[in-house]
């Protein structure tokens, strides 16, 4: 049997992490192999991608445009390096965001032209799509508080 790709998506503080831990737990317990990894930074070079998205600077800002290749790059690297290979040893891999983030921060968020995010995702994903995407859905404002820290469960 293959592996599969099965991808958590949704807002901010919504509990993808928690979810994919519980779902990687249980895939654990039923004797399946189980990669858990994150978009950007699923691979080394998406470290230093992820870090340079996530930690802009305020008076350095980065075009949407570069926001978006750069998105696209540390994709293409994660699928290369991370998700290919272990789907073809025949693990379940869950992740942390795949191409409806981009679609979604990136297109309807920024207003990027969405045929262009199209191409760019299926150049970065070779076409690859996941078995299974889980979206995980919860009010904005209790999201960011619990990003922030504060309770509001």
């Amino acid at each position: 049997m293959g592996g599969r790709l099965i991808v958590f998506e949704g807002v901010e503080g919504c509990g993808k992490t928690s979810q994919m831990q519980l779902c990687a737990d249980w895939l654990h317990s039923l004797g399946l192999d189980v990669v858990v990894t994150r978009e950007p930074g699923g691979t080394e070079l998406g470290v230093h991608l992820r870090r340079l998205l996530l930690e802009k600077k305020e008076d350095q800002p980065v075009a949407e445009v570069t926001e978006l290749l750069l998105y696209a790059a540390d994709r293409a690297q994660h699928v290369s390096q991370e998700l290919l290979p272990n789907l073809a040893a025949g693990k379940y891999v869950l992740c942390d965001r795949y191409v409806d983030s981009t679609i979604a921060y990136q297109g309807y968020g920024r207003g990027l032209d969405m045929n262009l995010i199209h191409q760019l995702n299926q150049i970065a994903t070779g076409g690859l799509i996941s078995d299974l995407t889980i979206w995980l859905d919860v009010d904005v404002e209790v999201g960011f508080a619990r990003k922030r820290g504060d309770a509001m469960d």
